[in-house]
Formats: C-alpha cells, structure tokens, sequence
C-alpha cells in the first residue's frame, strides 16, 4: 500500500497473519514535498515532480524484490488541486511503473478512520481522530457501535496541512506566527466543531495521526531518536502534549533541527503543525490523546480484509 501525500511518500508491505490482520513485511518513507507551491501556482513544479517519481521509483523496486501481489497506490491533496496531476500519474505508471490513484477527501477521510480506529481506548465511546497532512487536516469523530466495528458520526477534510500553512503565512517561527496560525485554524475548524451535537470530550479521547503528532509524542517520551514501537499506541495527557508544544514555540528552525525526533527534513514544518494541533485541543480539549504511528496505508490494508 503506497500513501503519496502532499509531503511524504510512504508505502507499507504486509501480509495476511492468519488471524484476520497483518503482519509488515516492508516499509519505506521519504519527505518529497510533493504539494510545494502548489497552493500559489497551481501546479506540481517539476522539481517537486522529479523528487516524487525517485522516491515512487525506490517503492516500486521493495515491491518488485518482495513479488507483491496486490498493490494500491493513492495521492491525497496536492494532486487533488494540482492542474497537472495527470502528469504525476503519467510519469508514476511510465518511470515507476505504478498505477496512481487521486483519490477524494472523503476517502481519505474514511482511510485514515479505518487505520486508526482499533486503537480507540476501552473504557471510551468513541474518538475524535485526527490526521494532520501536507495539504489537509482530516478530523473524524469515530463512536463505537454494539455491533462491528466503530462507526464514523461526523468526518470533515478541510484543505490546510503543515506545507499549505506555512505557505499561507509570511512568518512561520516564533510565537506571534504560532498564535496567528493556530487562529487561523481554529476559525477552519470551528464550523465542525458546531456541528458535533452530543460530542463529550469526557467519553471520547483525540487520536491523531501525522508526522506532526508522532513527533510531539517522541518527544514527550523523551526518546533521544524516533522509536515507532514506543510512540504507536502511546497515551498521553493533552496538556502535557501542550507543554512540549509551548517550548518549541520559542525555538528557531536550527535548534528545531537539532532535536533528534525532529530532524532538518521536518523542523521547518514543526510549528505549522504544533499550530494545527493547539486548534484542535482548544476545540475539542478532550483530556488524553493517543498516538497512533498508522493511518491511510493501514486504512487500505484493513479495506481489502474487509473485502476479502
């Protein structure tokens, strides 16, 4: 399963474990920013396009080596507003020989519902999940049900994400553009909030999934490097995770940088995020969030179980 989004390219390798799941075989991830300045122009640039199709190159040949059967290749927001997708999926059937698909925003809010939805917690109604992308934010309120699995209640896709933000905004560093963007957002946001009659931020937990969210967990964790096994699934209070959040405000894109969960490739796009999720804590300020290190690649593994 191959997720392209508006900044990353990540494509997960599984198999069937006998027991109705899956077990990894293979996974591969790279920061491609694939959505860069397409938010002005209108258009995936080539460089952006060039940076794309190696990485898409680099999953086609896991695939190869590990004979894959089945194979579902999708790109979210970037190529949904680009004019000159159809050149994406051009050169990705040509070079990489992989079959692309764009698919909607309410699919990939359904995906990234799907992926997350075994790790609501037990003694909990539901979820609000949360997927903090490139290009967009997918918040979904997920509700158990007596019967089968959780049932998504409300689902939006607004189209604004850690690159799209930051280019929205002259600023990105410091904690005047940290408050200005998490305004910005709330504002996005605040529309779905007033729809969600019934939601109990006491009975329902956050669950967020993103690179944004696994980062601040990493960090709360206090792990010297990135650490999937420690951070999937993890439990943490909300106003802890906004603590870390309020002590990245101040620091600028080098000291970010030099966070070893944070890294160069993402420390200009931390704040964006931190941004993003402080609008949703401030909407929905629900007192414990779970990590989840899975979303739309899982989402597509557990649609065709379903599927058989």
């Amino acid at each position: 399963m191959l997720d392209l989004g508006t900044n990353n390219c990540r494509l997960l390798i599984a198999t069937p474990d006998g027991r109705g799941g899956f077990r990894v075989v293979d996974s591969f991830s790279r920061i491609v920013r694939l959505g860069e300045g397409v938010g002005a122009s209108g258009l995936l640039s080539p460089a952006a396009l060039d940076r794309t199709i190696a990485a898409l190159k680099v999953c086609a040949d896991h695939i190869a080596r590990h004979k894959v059967r089945h194979v579902r290749a999708i790109a979210t927001q970037a190529a949904r507003l680009a004019r000159n997708s159809d050149v994406l999926v051009a050169r990705a059937k040509e070079e990489a020989g992989l079959d692309l698909e764009v698919i909607s925003a309410e699919e990939e809010a359904d995906l990234a519902a799907l992926g997350c939805a075994p790790l609501i917690g037990k003694k909990y109604r539901g979820a609000l999940v949360f997927d903090i992308g490139g290009g967009s934010t997918e918040i979904i309120w997920l509700a158990k049900s007596p019967k089968g699995p959780p049932q998504s209640r409300l689902a939006t896709s607004v189209p604004m994400g850690v690159v799209s933000l930051a280019e929205s905004h002259a600023t990105t560093t410091g904690r005047a553009a940290f408050e200005a963007m998490r305004d910005d957002l709330v504002a996005r946001f605040k529309p779905f909030a007033e729809q969600m009659q019934g939601f109990d931020v006491t009975r329902n937990h956050l669950l967020g999934t993103s690179g944004t969210v696994t980062t601040l967990a990493a960090i709360a964790l206090k792990l010297p490097r990135y650490n999937r096994t420690k951070v999937d699934g993890s439990w943490h209070a909300t106003a802890h995770m906004l603590k870390v959040v309020d002590r990245l405000v101040d620091l600028d894109t080098d000291a970010l940088a030099r966070i070893g969960s944070i890294g160069r490739e993402r420390a200009d796009l931390m704040l964006p995020g931190c941004a993003i999720f402080a609008a949703i804590c401030s909407l929905w300020p629900s007192n414990m969030l779970r990590v989840a290190d899975r979303g739309l690649r899982e989402g597509m593994l557990r649609q065709l179980a379903e599927l058989g």
